[in-house]
């Protein structure tokens, strides 16, 4: 069964999806950044219990925090190609 939209209905549908890329590309980054302040958190702490460790705890929190916002980079290149 086919049935035809309004044009309301059109633009409404529109709207919606720029607003969800709108969230989505907001709430990316502050899910990264969330993340990236507990593994800051964890290698502050870690440091000071373990200073001889310092380096290795230093490299390892650097890859991840790049991982994480290289994610984080992606979901917002989708979620703003998903609104065109």
């Amino acid at each position: 069964m086919i049935q035809e939209l309004s044009p309301e209905a059109v633009d409404a549908g529109y709207s919606l999806a720029k607003m969800g890329a709108g969230i989505g590309a907001g709430l990316a980054p502050l899910g990264a950044g969330l993340g990236i302040g507990k593994i800051g958190a964890a290698q502050a702490e870690g440091i000071a219990r373990q200073p001889e460790a310092a380096s290795e705890i230093r490299g390892g929190s650097l890859l991840l925090a790049a991982l994480i916002e290289g994610v984080a980079l992606f979901a917002v290149v989708v979620t703003l190609l998903a609104a065109l």
